[in-house]
């Protein structure tokens, strides 16, 4: 430039003609360079005032569009039912028999809090500290809005509309500030935009219409998100002030429902969900006894709404959780709450939580398992989301106390198989199941032991009172002498031949029985068969009586699993699950055939009961001396010296039982199934095995490691006088075993003939 003011000086003083060629050139090249650079500036201010065009456009047509949504689209509106009944998730609750929780399923722990039951001293700290005027707008604080737009990020705006379609870190972050939004918009936010919300800060644009593709494109995809959420935010706060005036006949009243469901809704930290569960939990006092003396507690309650990863009490930044508690304290004070010496009273008071203890309930996974299992099929229009949702309450069968001791049983029986097994330490599983005789209502359920390879059980494990399919071995024997006593051609005296005797497995193959003791004894009579578990006895009853009518038999007594048409299912070799052998017993004892329940009633949060009972009973379609016959034999398993139950029949265990012992092909499950008589008695079954499948070992039969569990829970429910007096057997009954133990043993040792048997022992 300089070069070409001098030439124009010179061109000023001295004619062109006179200049050389040469220099006339270079002036001309000058002249046409000045040009063009103001020609390029000119076009340079030109095309950023397009620009500045296009974005005021866009601008402007976005607004509209906004306007127009915000206030008359009413298109697409979220279902206003269950927000208008208050149907907060809550804490869905499984009781016991005596209305104490068995175990508590939420999504959320929340308590529903209603407007009265908030103290007036924590409705002033959340007005205070959320939204000073929300009695008086309509869901929306226009007055806020300035002060809004002046945080908006300018610079980062700014620098964005220079880096448009560039994917950085910084054209990924937000521009608008959070903050400012009324007590209605974050209601808003929590029930209806939570999806909305959670996918909002990825850098993906969530939303398709053309203007956020553009808009994307100049300001982000993550700002767009927020921007779409926040115009959603503020139509649907506008459209819930209208709907809820409209519901509940004044504005008033509409504010005050829409303070109790934020109040209701809003996140305390540690997995707590209103300012009620608050309460409870940090102060260990429930929300209605704070008064206007706990005004430091209030505004630590609504410091915590505002964000309770940051605020919580229990938060490991006490001194900013202070500073937002004493801030709280200067909002209320100054918007006219409380005065300014209670303020300064407050703001010196040190922050003082509760330790948290953790409710203990009893341990009842496999209960609880049960409980949603029969929730599904009981009821069509009711789920696990229900209960855990808190729609609904639970009210079981289970004794808590009962419980207690079947959990601890199981624990110790297992405890002293290890401590002959030390290898199977943590290894060996057991399962135990207790039965209200009358009506088959659960009492008890333990589907595996508390800790299993070192991890605590949980609901959501494997249940093996109702999912294990395992042989009962000797446990099925009853079935095959009632059905035999059901044939009428035999009875406890019956004389049965106690000698060799082969099957066929399905093929040519012969298979020769064998009993556990490795010996037969000749002709014995029935009982003593039943009482020492002769498995060649029960094979030639089958033989005689059919499988078929053992089969009969057995869905008679209500066991729904398909049972094997084999010999040896005499001798428990189909499989069934624990809790419908135990099901089995029970019907014998009580002669009432009905199917196991876990649930009494079920209670919808509003107080209608659902389901109340268990499934209809009947009598069980046997003949009655042929059912008496049974019950007899299964006694005489205890009180006969020779039978495998014997040790049940001391001072020790002053308690009348009859039961089974069963265990099965190579040592691989111990059994014990036994029942207290009648319809006021109850039924426990007892299973202990490997997962896998492996022999316990040898001589770990089901009278050696099972009946000790069903001894310890009798003893302690009856000895604790959680069931009631202990039933008493028929005294006939009684007197027919006595009769026999004083002459029927003698008369049997005489006719016993002792044959020495080479064959592996199956079944016992």
């Amino acid at each position: 430039m300089k070069i070409l003011r001098d030439l124009r000086q010179k061109a000023g003083t001295v004619p062109v003609r006179t200049l050389s060629r040469r220099v006339r050139v270079h002036v001309r090249a000058a002249v046409r360079r000045a040009r063009r650079t103001r020609l390029g500036r000119l076009g340079c201010s030109k095309g950023v005032v397009r620009l500045l065009l296009c974005i005021t456009a866009l601008a402007a047509v976005s607004g509209a569009a906004g306007v127009y949504h915000v206030y008359f689209d009413r298109n697409d509106l979220p279902d206003m039912e269950g927000f208008n009944r208050f149907e907060f998730s809550t804490v869905g609750t499984i009781y016991d028999a005596h209305g104490q929780p068995l175990k508590e399923m939420a999504a959320e722990s929340r308590r529903i809090t209603r407007y009265d039951e908030i103290p007036p001293i924590v409705r002033d700290a959340i007005l205070a500290a959320e939204d000073k005027n929300f009695f008086s707008h309509s869901g929306i604080d226009y007055t806020g809005f300035a002060r809004i737009l002046c945080k908006i990020r300018l610079g980062d705006l700014i620098g964005r509309l220079f880096r448009m379609g560039r994917r950085d870190a910084a054209n990924n972050s937000a521009i608008f500030p959070q903050g400012g939004s009324t007590i209605t918009q974050q209601l808003v936010r929590g029930y209806f935009l939570k999806t909305t919300m959670a996918q909002e800060n990825s850098g993906q644009l969530r939303h398709g219409g053309w203007m956020a593709r553009v808009l994307s494109c100049v300001i982000g995809a993550r700002t767009v998100n927020m921007m779409v959420r926040k115009v959603e935010e503020i139509r649907l706060s506008l459209w819930v002030e209208e709907q809820m005036r409209e519901r509940f006949g004044s504005k008033r009243r509409a504010k005050e429902e829409i303070l109790a469901r934020y109040a209701s809704l809003i996140y305390m930290g540690s997995g707590q969900y209103g300012v009620a569960k608050g309460a409870e939990y940090y102060f260990g006092r429930p929300l209605g006894m704070l008064t206007a003396e706990d005004a430091d507690k209030a505004a630590l309650l609504a410091g915590t709404a505002k964000s309770a990863r940051y605020y919580a009490p229990n938060a490991s930044e006490s001194k900013r959780v202070l500073q937002r508690r004493n801030q709280t304290l200067v909002l209320m004070a100054a918007r006219g709450f409380i005065s300014a010496e209670q303020a300064r009273r407050a703001s010196g008071r040190p922050i003082e939580v509760v330790a948290q203890h953790k409710e203990k309930m009893t341990e009842a996974s496999a209960v609880v398992d049960t409980v949603l299992e029969e929730l599904t099929g009981r009821q069509a229009d009711l789920g696990v989301k229900d209960l855990q949702q808190g729609r609904i309450q639970v009210y079981s069968t289970v004794d808590t106390g009962v419980q207690e001791i079947a959990n601890q049983a199981l624990e110790r029986g297992l405890l002293l198989y290890e401590k002959r097994h030390a290898s199977a330490r943590g290894l060996v599983q057991g399962s135990v199941v207790v039965l209200r005789n009358r009506d088959a209502g659960i009492l008890a359920e333990t589907g595996g032991r508390q800790f299993y390879k070192d991890r605590s059980s949980a609901y959501v494990d494997f249940n093996r009172v109702t999912k294990s399919q395992r042989q009962p071995g000797s446990a099925m024997k009853p079935i095959v002498y009632l059905a035999a006593f059901q044939a009428g051609n035999f009875n406890l005296e019956t004389v049965v031949p106690d000698e060799p005797i082969s099957v066929s497995n399905g093929s040519n193959d012969v298979k020769w029985i064998a009993n556990y003791d490795g010996e037969f004894k000749g002709m014995i009579p029935l009982r003593m068969a039943l009482a020492e578990s002769r498995n060649a006895v029960a094979i030639w009853i089958t033989e005689q009586i059919g499988v078929s009518s053992v089969l009969r038999t057995a869905r008679t007594l209500g066991i729904q699993t398909p049972l094997r048409a084999y010999p040896t299912t005499a001798l428990g070799a189909s499989e069934v699950n624990l809790l419908e052998l135990a099901n089995a017993y029970r019907t014998i004892a009580s002669g009432i055939l009905t199917q196991p329940y876990v649930i009494r009633k079920i209670v919808r949060d509003s107080g209608e009961v659902i389901a109340d009972g268990g499934h209809t009973s009947s009598p069980v379609r046997v003949d009655g001396e042929a059912l008496s016959l049974i019950q007899e034999g299964l006694r005489g398993v205890v009180r006969m010296p020779t039978g495998t139950a014997h040790a049940l029949d001391s001072r020790g265990f002053a308690i009348p039982v009859m039961g089974k012992t069963g265990t099965t092909n190579e040592f691989r499950d111990a059994l014990f199934v036994g029942s207290t008589y009648g319809p006021e008695g109850i039924t426990v079954a007892v299973r202990i095995g490997f997962d896998d499948n492996r022999s316990l070992g040898n001589g770990e039969t089901g009278g050696r490691v099972a009946l000790p569990v069903f001894r310890e829970v009798l003893l302690r429910a009856y000895g604790e006088k959680l069931l009631g007096p202990v039933p008493r057997f028929p005294a006939e009954m009684e007197q027919h075993i006595d009769a026999f133990l004083e002459n029927g043993v003698m008369v049997a040792a005489a006719v016993t003939e002792w044959i020495p048997s080479p064959a592996k022992p199956l079944y016992f």
